[in-house]
């Protein structure tokens, strides 16, 4: 096998909680993470140099030993002794720095892809365990669905896909540096939190209304005061009929719920119009 396409998809958070902070530096988390249609494009190819190239279609992200899909791929060849140069395309759709896992999920692909590719034999559990060690979100990446996670975000507990709906995803023109949201976060004066153990139950009844009245993001109360766009969608979203709308991660991506699609791509033109987003997608739960 010489090449190899992979599709790295987008994450959201239906609910996230921010515990405490850790001696070592890192936050204990209780989220429910869940994978949506929208999904970067990972081209890997064998090629004859003994080096890993990394190529993106765009300037914002670093191509070369930074990027996390080089790590991933420097990570295995390294363990198994691999000689051969690897060429790794990526092509862009889920926003970047936007709080949806693009670098995690375009690093587990390229996990997933070269274990493929050269016949490793690691199991899903195996690459998750190397997974952790380039970033927090990857493990769930790999994991894909519908899942608790806990700890910084590696303990996971795979649940059923949600009830069938509309969502509609907004990335303002912002970009959020996840260390500043968990620098400024103070887990001991949240005042409200997500009920995960709601959520899951309603994820399991396949309740839908249940669970978007029970979205829920603790982040919300650093990052919407520094980018108050992410309240104008929220605002949008609600007027024109989501069930619930969220910031996800630490943003500044938007997401709202629907359950009906006129509904839905009424908001995707009205917020089009008003020139509050930089991307936008009409999209469902995998």
């Amino acid at each position: 096998m010489d090449q190899l396409q992979l599709k790295a998809y987008g994450k959201i958070n239906l609910g996230l909680d921010v515990i405490r902070k850790r001696s070592d530096g890192y936050h204990d988390l209780d989220m429910i993470m869940q994978m949506v249609d929208v999904y970067d494009d990972v081209i890997l190819t064998k090629k004859d140099y003994d080096d890993i190239i990394v190529k993106t279609d765009t300037l914002i992200l670093p191509n070369g030993k930074e990027n996390l899909a080089y790590m991933a791929a420097k990570m295995l060849t390294d363990e198994f002794k691999i000689r051969q140069g690897l060429e790794i395309e990526i092509h862009k759709r889920i926003p970047i720095a936007g709080g949806m896992a693009g670098g995690s999920s375009d690093c587990a692909a390229t996990l997933i892809g070269v274990n493929r590719m050269f016949d490793l034999g690691l199991s899903k559990e195996e690459l998750m365990e190397r997974g952790v060690k380039l970033g927090a979100d990857v493990p769930y990446c790999i994991l894909g669905g519908t899942a608790i996670a806990r700890g910084i975000g590696e303990i996971l507990t795979p649940l059923p896909t949600p009830p069938r709906c509309h969502v509609v995803i907004a990335k303002p023109p912002v970009s959020v540096s996840t260390a500043f949201v968990y620098g400024r976060i103070q887990p001991d004066k949240i005042k409200k939190r997500p009920d995960i153990e709601r959520m899951a139950e309603a994820v399991r009844e396949q309740d839908l209304y249940q669970l978007a009245e029970l979205l829920y993001n603790v982040m919300e109360d650093v990052t919407v005061p520094r980018y108050p766009v992410i309240q104008d969608i929220k605002d949008v979203m609600l007027r024109e009929g989501a069930l619930n709308a969220i910031m996800s991660g630490s943003g500044p991506t938007v997401f709202g719920l629907y359950d009906d699609k006129t509904k839905a791509e009424k908001t995707v033109n009205r917020v089009r119009d008003m020139e509050l987003t930089e991307q936008l997608y009409l999209t469902r739960f995998i």
